[in-house]
């Protein structure tokens, strides 16, 4: 189950549809961003042993992620390039706590949260998509979001304690929701 404050809006799907190209090329960015996330967590906190092996093959699988959405670039003729930078995940970021081990707990529970959005905004494209084999590709990778949520939210478990992560989640699935409804209205994966 994700732990989300709030829902995104049906028309949000037919909205970013009508740019996919943009939403294409901005989630080739997220699965390469969500890749380096878990191993600069790796590089960080070397003697959180338990941290090691689950990011390692989250990483694998966001970069593979990465590569198959290069190939919807490609077979569209798109060419993966730069992209102005979306602001979700720093606004989400501003609410993690500078002191050790709060730091790492608060980061773990962001990256669970955007795996969430990113679960849930999967699923309402895959359900958009009027392309078979577009739709069922991302529900594959809506399926794959949730199980990193669960990733995430389990070693968060393992830093804290579930009662910790009990008590912080909600509080940041709201900050995560004002974030989101804030966020201008484009077509990124994690827009408003």
């Amino acid at each position: 189950m994700l732990k989300l404050a709030s829902e995104t809006d049906a028309s949000w799907a037919a909205r970013v549809t009508q740019d996919f190209d943009e939403v294409l090329l901005d989630h080739a960015h997220c699965e390469k961003k969500a890749a380096g996330v878990a191993l600069r967590l790796i590089f960080q906190y070397p003697e959180h042993g338990f941290l090691m092996e689950p990011l390692s093959a989250l990483a694998r699988e966001e970069l593979a992620h990465f590569e198959e959405v290069l190939g919807w670039l490609s077979k569209r003729g798109l060419s993966f390039g730069r992209q102005r930078p979306s602001g979700y995940a720093g606004h989400l970021r501003k609410v993690v706590r500078a002191r050790e081990p709060e730091r790492l707990l608060d980061t773990l529970l962001c990256s669970a949260l955007i795996e969430a959005r990113s679960c849930e905004r999967l699923g309402l494209l895959a359900a958009a998509l009027d392309q078979p084999a577009l739709g069922h590709f991302y529900a594959g990778l809506q399926r794959a979001e949730a199980r990193h949520h669960g990733v995430y939210v389990e070693l968060a478990c393992r830093l804290a304690g579930r009662d910790a992560v009990a008590a912080r989640l909600p509080a940041m699935a709201e900050h995560e929701a004002q974030v989101l409804a804030a966020a201008p209205v484009e077509a990124r994966l994690h827009g408003g």
